[in-house]
């Protein structure tokens, strides 16, 4: 296969016949001009650069501007714009943008990067008007070339169509006469009443190739001559090589060379298995003098100590201090840790680089910031960014794994790459091992929690502080670290929420939910215990603190209603509930749960009801809903990444660092909200009220709260 095979150009995308439809892109939160940009309205600032093209062959090709790593956007996309263009599902395709526009490739989560569940959200208007154009541009050619009004003409399943003369004709056939066209300054959308495919159950358009195996990925890029390297990185946060020995590596057949980069030791080879037998060949001392030297209980210990000290204010509304003070309280405390958490996806990361005849690179890898990674790539390259053009792939999962500002792993493989001279092309790979003790973690967390309940059972009082990095690395308060306390959604007359942020050499960041990964689980179990303490019920209490017509306590009642709630569960079982809102959408789960042979948690089923505005493709809303379950299970339960004595990481790989297997994936059944809002993510939301659901059934089971995750290692401890 050569490397042609495997990459669509934005030059190879515009030169054949048809019509091509450009969007011009801004985000809603594009206020001012970025640095370096001459001020001007956001039109100006970013070019058109969302493409719709209608082939001759009647193909209706989507460039999305969404890295697709399972989450849909390719399927998501389409459908928008299939659905003003009227196509038949059939006819539709999607391919990733390519990388050339420096401002847009770095307005990361509006526009060609993917980050905060916000692929639909941020381009349902701009496909649908894609979409729209296109349609208005093929009807006027059709009716120039018809000889008749274009108000005559019909639209459906990606047939136009002239009652009158008896005309019928495909898209193809005026693909290159609408490209002659006037473009429609404001083509209309349709009313919601007339929507054909959004909210239709369409299968996801990169299935058959992931299951067939044509699917391309970046492990997949094989050019002639490549060489594979590995980085050999220390077991220590922050540790740096002092000395190095490679003589036994280089006697390894296949390895071609070794060179010391700031990450670690490179060894570079004609292949993966030479590469990692030379790397396990290295000799290496490191210098700790740096390094995180201090165990996870010992990180807990001075977390907690944190609660004492004032904090970074969040939410202070009534008087909470005063509030405390009244006579004839009940009073709950809580205190809980959350450990660290990798991201684990299925595709470890790497990137392929290619020289090309004129000293240009292409860089072909699962991107999904790939402005910075190109504009790290330049630097580290010393090549001008119209050099360097990164091709981005489909990606084996991310879950926040692949989306950094500063493009920390676009560094070590530049640097990797630039090392060794980049005369032969080169695979940068990093194993599952590398991963899971690479860091970029959820950060450790801990939360203390006080509630105050009076005499007439009701919630009078809530403290809560929230200790652990800034996945920001900011000073002052972080909002992802307060998201889903600082807002909380119950009426509590007195509110106060604080956050300390710690420093480390661990590096952080956003995992699948960010700051909703804790808050939610903390918010959801410490209302239940507040709740329990007076005898209301989890999901009538919860109610009665709600705004009776808010979209919390929509779910609430939808997810009460499918699980039968307040009927008996099966003997040794019991259910727990919660609600959490995060990126815009609404969930709420009940999930059932009993006490298996082995002492731990077996969670049976999941009821979960989302509101996620306008479900674009009720499929993919369901499959994302699964997922983030099985995905928020998996942490909940077994998951926890733990710096041993002396801050060594104990965890390497799926032996010890286990996703939810299928035998323990519970029955779940989702139900979507039908809803007029503007659509939502779903990427993400359905993670966080798992955990606290079945904690909160965990507790009735074992009079147990659970303060400290994950479950299993509670009970074998």
């Amino acid at each position: 296969m050569t490397i042609h095979d495997i990459t669509t150009t934005r030059r190879g995308f515009l030169a054949g016949a048809g019509l091509v439809i450009s969007v011009a892109i801004a985000p809603k939160f594009l206020s001012a001009a970025p640095t370096g940009v001459p001020a001007g309205g956001a039109a100006e600032l970013v070019p058109m650069n969302a493409f719709v093209k209608i082939g001759t062959d009647d193909t209706v090709t989507v460039l999305s501007k969404h890295i697709e790593f399972g989450q849909g956007p390719f399927t998501g996309l389409a459908t928008l714009v299939a659905e003003e263009l009227d196509a038949d599902w059939s006819q539709m395709r999607a391919v990733h943008s390519p990388t050339d526009n420096k401002i847009y490739a770095n307005l990361a989560f509006g526009l060609q990067g993917t980050g905060g569940s916000s692929s639909i959200a941020n381009a349902y208007e701009q496909m649908r008007k894609a979409g729209a154009t296109a349609r208005a541009m093929l009807i006027a050619a059709a009716a120039e070339e018809w000889n008749v009004p274009a108000t005559e003409i019909t639209v459906e399943k990606g047939r136009l169509k002239h009652v009158g003369s008896s005309r019928e004709s495909g898209f193809g056939a005026f693909a290159d006469k609408a490209a002659t066209q006037t473009v429609p300054e404001d083509p209309k959308l349709k009313d919601s009443k007339d929507f054909v495919l959004i909210g239709t159950d369409l299968p996801k358009l990169d299935t058959v190739g992931k299951t067939n195996g044509t699917a391309i990925f970046t492990l997949d890029i094989t050019p002639e001559s490549l060489l594979t390297a590995v980085v050999a990185h220390p077991k220590h946060f922050g540790a740096t090589v002092k000395s190095f020995n490679d003589g036994e590596a280089r006697k390894v057949r296949g390895v071609v060379d070794v060179k010391q980069i700031p990450q670690g030791i490179a060894v570079y080879a004609d292949n993966t298995f030479s590469a990692l037998k030379g790397r396990d060949a290295l000799q290496i001392e490191w210098d700790l003098a740096k390094a995180e030297t201090r165990s996870s209980a010992e990180l807990a210990a001075e977390y907690i100590r944190h609660f004492k000290e004032p904090g970074l204010e969040a939410t202070n509304t009534g008087n909470v201090d005063e509030a405390f003070r009244q006579d004839g309280l009940q009073t709950v405390e809580a205190e809980i840790v959350f450990p660290f958490l990798a991201h684990a996806p299925m595709e470890p990361l790497d990137a392929v680089f290619i020289k090309a005849a004129d000293g240009s690179v292409d860089i072909y890898n699962g991107a999904q910031f790939p402005g910075f990674d190109q504009q790290v790539a330049a630097e580290i390259l010393k090549l001008d960014e119209s050099k360097v053009r990164v091709n981005t792939q489909l990606a084996g999962g991310s879950f926040g794994r692949k989306a950094q500002f500063g493009s920390p792993y676009m560094q070590e493989a530049a640097m990797v790459y630039a090392a060794i001279g980049g005369d032969r092309p080169l695979k940068h790979m990093w194993t599952r091992e590398d991963d899971i003790q690479g860091g970029f973690y959820r950060p450790m967390y801990a939360h203390r929690m006080r509630g105050a309940i009076d005499a007439e059972g009701r919630i009078t009082a809530w403290e809560q502080v929230i200790v652990g990095q800034s996945i920001m690395a900011k000073a002052d308060l972080d909002s992802t670290s307060v998201e889903g306390a600082s807002n909380l959604p119950y009426r509590i007359p007195n509110l106060k929420v604080t956050s300390h942020n710690v420093t480390l050499p661990i590096p952080p960041l956003w995992w699948r939910s960010v700051g909703h990964t804790h808050t939610g689980f903390a918010v959801e179990t410490f209302v239940d215990e507040l709740l329990a303490r007076v005898g209301r019920d989890p999901v009538e209490g919860r109610l009665a603190l709600l705004d009776k017509e808010s979209r919390h306590a929509g779910v609430l009642r939808k997810a009460a209603e499918m699980a039968d709630w307040g009927s008996t569960p099966p003997e040794g079982r019991a259910r727990g509930v919660a609600v959490v809102e995060s990126f815009g959408s609404f969930v709420a789960q009940v999930a059932e749960v009993s006490v298996g042979s082995d002492g731990a948690p077996r969670v049976h089923k999941v009821w979960c009801a989302v509101d996620c505005g306008v479900a674009v493709n009720p499929n993919i809303i369901k499959a994302q809903m699964e997922g983030g379950i099985g995905y928020g299970l998996g942490a909940v339960l077994f998951d926890a990444i733990t710096l041993g004595k002396g801050g060594r990481i104990m965890q390497s790989n799926f032996h010890d660092y286990r996703s939810i297997r299928i035998n323990e994936m519970p029955d779940i059944a989702v139900e979507i909200i039908r809803s007029a809002e503007s659509p939502t993510g779903v990427g993400e939301p359905g993670v966080p009220p798992v955990g606290p659901a079945v904690a909160n059934a965990w507790r009735k089971l074992t009079n147990a709260p659970v303060r400290q995750l994950p479950i299993v290692s509670l009970i074998s401890a």
